[in-house]
């Protein structure tokens, strides 16, 4: 399968239809002489590109809008602006960020435009109670919108244990809840005001990930099935889909659930390891209305194996009659 996207590095697609057109918002992977670490500081995005095709299949021409925004936009970011997705809501379109704050930790921004292929225009602060990675929005039939965020390790999510507003930096790095029987940390969730700019409500919450056997919260030391970073949610036939990546595993799996904020059954994996170290998607139906639905997710291979120089490529994945996600067609009874 050939990347999406040749002309820069690319990852973390996150992929949306506007305007009967697919706009595809991925982190910009670039060149550095930072040594890899389990911290993810050779991760050293800079700006984000934003780019758009007409057609998935075949795989049409990819339009590059350009550089939507960069690091020295934004008032409050120090570096290292990581995975991004949109929105669009009355009019405007929502760029969402994170980035590390003048302190090192990471917040997570939004950036306001007039149109999907941007640019964005940053508020000058961060959204306020928001911390972490891997910002995920979904705007439900009703109109309410939600931000899923969170990332283990690097994304410092487990630095938030005694809570939302409560930094602990003994955590800081490779590190994450374990032993028997302590759960796994969740990503988080909250409701956005209708301006798309802030939390509806006072304190996030946890996305609960069940496993189906017992009807619990997954283990902690369940890293095949636990929660590590790149939260997704899509609806379909009325069911919200939690995705996400395992992290230390690699593998993308799913979750399905009765509302966004869930809770969510672990359904089983998207896509199994692929070529590097992280794995990060997004799932869109395209056409729209037509029950075709794709997952863009990346891989290393244009860089033979290079972890921080990766590219998007993009699948068809397929529903059974139950509702489980297939990567290939699965046979009709």
């Amino acid at each position: 399968m050939a990347p999406l996207i040749t002309n820069i590095y690319t990852a973390d697609p996150s992929a949306h239809v506007f305007n009967g057109r697919v706009y595809i918002y991925p982190s910009h992977d670039r060149e550095t002489d930072i040594q890899f670490n389990d911290n993810g500081d050779q991760y050293d995005m800079a700006d984000y590109h934003v780019f758009s095709t007409s057609s998935l299949d075949p795989q049409g021409p990819v339009t590059d809008h350009g550089v939507v925004l960069k690091t020295e936009d934004i008032p409050w970011v120090s570096k290292q602006l990581w995975a991004p997705d949109a929105a669009y809501k009355d009019g405007k379109y929502y760029l969402y960020f994170p980035a590390r704050d003048k302190e090192g930790i990471f917040r997570i921004g939004v950036a306001v435009g007039d149109k999907p292929e941007g640019p964005f225009t940053p508020q000058p602060e961060p959204i306020k109670a928001s911390y972490s990675i891997d910002p995920a929005t979904f705007v439900d039939e009703d109109g309410e919108a939600y931000l899923y965020f969170g990332g283990l390790w690097g994304g410092q999510l487990q630095c938030y244990q005694k809570g939302h507003n409560q930094y602990d930096a003994s955590w800081q790095g490779p590190k994450e809840p374990t032993g028997k029987g302590v759960k796994s940390l969740g990503a988080r969730v909250g409701r956005l005001t209708q301006d798309m700019l802030e939390f509806a409500e006072e304190g996030v919450r946890h996305v609960v990930i069940l496993a189906p056997e017992t009807g619990e919260p997954l283990d902690a030391d369940d890293h095949e099935r636990r929660f590590f970073e790149a939260a997704w949610m899509h609806k379909r036939n009325g069911k919200y889909y939690f995705s996400y990546s395992t992290g230390d595993t690699h593998f993308l799996c799913y979750a399905v659930g009765d509302s966004p904020y869930g809770p969510f059954t672990y359904g089983g994996r998207i896509l199994e390891p692929v070529l590097g170290w992280t794995t990060h998607h997004s799932i869109v139906e395209f056409p729209e209305k037509t029950d075709r639905w794709w997952l863009f997710h990346h891989d290393c291979e244009l860089s033979k194996g290079v972890d921080h120089l990766r590219s998007v490529k993009v699948k068809e994945i397929f529903f059974d009659e139950e509702g489980k996600i297939h990567g290939e067609k699965p046979a009709s009874k």
